[in-house]
C-alpha cells in the first residue's frame, strides 16, 4: 500500500519504518523540515533502538521518504496515519491541537484528491486520545474540511499503538495483541493490508472502544507499578527485600498475573480482602510508609456499593429483591460482602426488601459469620424468601448479586414493570429494553 503518516516524531518514525520494511511505501509527513532532511538523508530523527538502521534500510530502498507538503502526501497514498502528539494541558486535559490540524490538512487533500474508481481513502488514528474524539474531534474536522461524509466518502478507524520506548521496533513485529477500532469492513481490510506479516491475536472493535482499550492498559501498568512501589516501601520499612516479596507474587499465574479479578462489575468483600487491607494500611502507618494507592483502594471500593445503591434509587421503587446476599458463590459465608452492606443501606433508607440466597440457611450460622449479619440485618429471617419465585414476585426492582442458574433462566423474562440491576454480568443483550441495566457496563 501507499502510506501518508503525519507526525514524524516516536510513533510515526517507528511506525513508518516499521511499515516500509513489511513493503510498504511510506511518506512521513512533518512540519519540521529538519526531521524531514534527516529523514531524507537515512538518518533517525529520534533515539531508538535499531531504527537508524531501519530508516536508511527504507530510504535506501524507496520505500521510505519525507515531506512537509501534506498535500501531495495525501494525494499519492492509500492511507494516511494520524501519529501526531496529543500533549497535556495545565488542567490535565489532552492538546489536540495537533490532531485537528493534520486531520483539516487530510480532509483538504482528499476534497481535491481525483476520483480512480477504486477504494476510498482511508484515515487511520494511532494518536492516543480518548474515548469520543475519533467521533467528537476527528470525523468532525476531516468532514468539514473535505465537504465530505465520513463512511460514505473516506473510511475511518483506529490502530492504538502499545510501543515502548527503547523496544518499540520488536513491540510493533511482536505485539500480544494487535486491535482494530473499525466500525465496518472496509476499514478493517485496510488495516489487514497494513499489518500483512504480523503476527499476532487480532481483535475488532467499535473505534470509541479501541480508544478507551489503549487507556486501559495505560492505566493499568500505571497501577501496577504503583502497587509494586508500594509493597516495596512497606517492605523496605519493615527490613524486607520487597523485590523476593513480589518476585514471587509474580510466580501466581493463576490469580496474581491472570485475567483473574480483571472484570468489571461489583465491589470486593469477603473475610479476606477487606480485612487485610485495613491491617496492611495500618502496618504502615506504624512504620511512617505512605500507601495513596491503597487507600484509594478502600475509598474506590465504597464507591462501588454507593453506585450500585443509587442504581436502585434512581428506579424509583420502593419494593426491592436482592438476589444474593453470600460473599460468593457456593459458601455460606457473609462477613463483609458488599451485598450485605446494600443491604443494610437500603433497609436505612425504608426500602421493602426480600432476599433469596441459595447458599443462605438463616438456622445454620453460627459463630463469626451469624454475629457479623445480625449486627447488620437485626431480623435477617423475616428477609429472607424461601423460594426465587417469593423474591422475584415481591420486587419491582431485581438486584442480581451472585451467579445462580436458576436466577439466571427466571431471569430471561422478568415483568414488564420490573427493573433488573444485574452486578453479575448475566444478560448483556437485555440492556436494550431499558429496564435491564448493568454495573460497569
Amino acid at each position: 500500500m501507499q502510506v501518508s503518516i503525519f507526525g514524524a516524531g516516536y510513533v510515526g518514525s517507528v511506525s513508518g519504518a516499521c511499515l516500509a520494511k513489511l513493503g510498504h511505501g511510506v511518506t512521513l509527513v512533518d512540519v519540521d523540515p529538519h526531521k524531514v532532511g534527516m529523514i531524507h538523508r537515512g538518518k533517525a530523527p529520534i533515539v531508538e533502538s535499531g531504527l537508524p538502521e531501519m530508516i536508511a534500510e527504507g530510504v535506501s530502498s524507496g520505500r521510505l521518504t519525507a515531506t512537509t507538503d501534506a498535500d501531495a502526501a495525501v494525494r499519492g497514498s492509500d492511507v494516511s496515519i494520524i501519529c501526531v502528539g496529543t500533549p497535556s494541558m495545565a488542567n490535565g486535559d489532552l492538546d489536540l491541537s495537533y490532531v485537528r490540524r493534520v486531520c483539516q490538512q487530510i480532509g483538504e487533500a482528499i476534497a481535491r484528491k481525483p476520483e480512480t474508481g477504486g477504494s476510498r481513502h482511508a484515515v487511520v488514528v494511532r494518536s492516543t486520545m480518548l474515548p469520543g474524539s475519533v467521533r467528537g474531534v476527528v470525523v468532525p474536522t476531516l468532514e468539514k474540511s473535505s465537504g465530505l461524509e465520513a463512511g460514505r466518502h473516506f473510511v475511518i478507524g483506529i490502530y492504538p499503538e502499545f510501543l515502548r520506548e527503547s523496544s518499540a521496533i520488536d513491540d510493533f513485529f511482536n505485539p500480544a495483541i494487535t486491535v482494530f477500532g473499525a466500525d465496518g469492513p472496509e476499514i478493517v481490510s485496510v488495516l489487514r493490508q497494513l499489518t500483512h506479516g504480523i503476527a499476532s491475536e487480532e481483535v475488532v472493535v467499535a473505534v470509541q472502544t479501541a480508544e478507551a482499550i489503549k487507556y486501559a492498559n495505560n492505566a493499568w501498568h500505571a497501577v501496577k507499578i504503583t502497587f509494586a512501589n508500594e509493597i516495596g516501601n512497606i517492605c523496605k520499612a519493615a527490613d524486607i527485600d520487597g523485590h523476593e516479596v513480589m518476585q514471587v507474587v509474580c510466580k501466581d499465574t493463576r490469580l496474581n498475573i491472570s485475567p483473574a479479578y480483571l472484570r468489571p462489575g461489583f465491589a470486593f468483600g469477603g473475610s479476606c480482602l477487606p480485612k487485610d487491607l485495613r491491617a496492611l494500611r495500618r502496618k504502615a502507618m506504624s512504620l511512617d510508609v505512605a500507601t495513596p494507592l491503597f487507600d484509594a483502594t478502600m475509598r474506590a471500593n465504597e464507591s462501588q456499593i454507593r453506585a450500585a445503591f443509587d442504581m436502585v434509587e434512581r428506579t424509583g421503587n420502593r419494593q426491592v429483591s436482592m438476589l444474593g446476599l453470600t460473599f460468593k458463590t457456593g459458601t455460606d459465608d457473609l462477613r463483609e460482602s458488599p451485598l450485605v452492606e446494600l443491604a443494610e443501606r437500603l433497609l436505612g433508607k425504608g426500602y421493602e426488601l426480600k432476599i433469596y440466597d441459595q447458599d443462605l440457611k438463616t438456622g445454620m450460622l453460627i459463630g463469626s459469620n451469624l454475629e457479623y449479619v445480625t449486627s447488620r440485618l437485626h431480623h435477617l429471617s423475616e428477609l429472607v424468601a424461601p423460594e426465587l419465585d417469593d423474591a422475584l414476585n415481591h420486587g419491582k426492582t431485581i438486584v442480581v448479586g451472585k451467579s445462580d442458574p436458576e436466577v439466571r433462566k427466571a431471569l430471561i423474562r422478568p415483568r414488564p414493570e420490573q427493573h433488573v440491576i444485574d452486578l453479575v454480568r448475566y444478560n448483556p443483550q437485555m440492556r436494550t429494553n431499558g429496564r435491564y441495566e448493568g454495573i460497569c457496563w
